[in-house]
């Protein structure tokens, strides 16, 4: 909700000199030399906006270092501004769509959650880290695939 919040989340996903993680190596680090360099460049950190309060402080959250995605969460950002399930209330578009633009604009990644419907839109728009749930598409392969077993060519 803050910068101080982001730049709690990013000093802890990396290692000095950029953070403060602990040193503590899984696996992946034993024999591997520079470990704790190679982890800080390969790290991906994805802060996500989903409160009111975040989007109220955006801009001084935008200025905070070794965050590579800034990832607009529409349902909990919804539920923030009181309309539950509200993801596409118009305010809320706004919001997103302001946010993102925002983002861009600051010269960052924009991430976001996607359905079928909006993909094109939301990628036309610049977001450049998409997530969505397999749900629909695997219905739509399934739904497919029964149709396809009930007329066949």
């Amino acid at each position: 909700n803050t910068a101080d919040e982001a730049r709690i989340v990013a000093e802890s996903s990396k290692f000095y000199p950029l953070g403060n993680r602990g040193m503590f190596t899984s696996r992946q680090g034993i024999g591997v030399e520079d470990y704790t360099l190679k982890a800080n460049d390969e790290t991906l950190v994805v802060i996500l906006i989903e409160d009111i309060i975040a989007v109220e402080n955006l801009d001084e959250i935008l200025t905070v270092e070794n965050i590579d995605v800034f990832f607009v969460a529409s349902s909990d950002l919804a539920q923030s501004m009181w309309l539950i399930n509200g993801e596409n209330h118009p305010k809320v578009v706004k919001i997103i769509d302001d946010s993102i633009s925002k983002i861009l604009d600051a010269g960052k990644i924009a991430g976001f959650h996607v359905v079928d419907s909006d993909v094109e839109d939301y990628v036309s728009k610049g977001v450049k880290f998409i997530s969505t749930s397999v749900e629909q598409w695997i219905e739509k392969g399934a739904k497919n695939f029964l149709d396809r077993c009930k007329n066949p060519v």
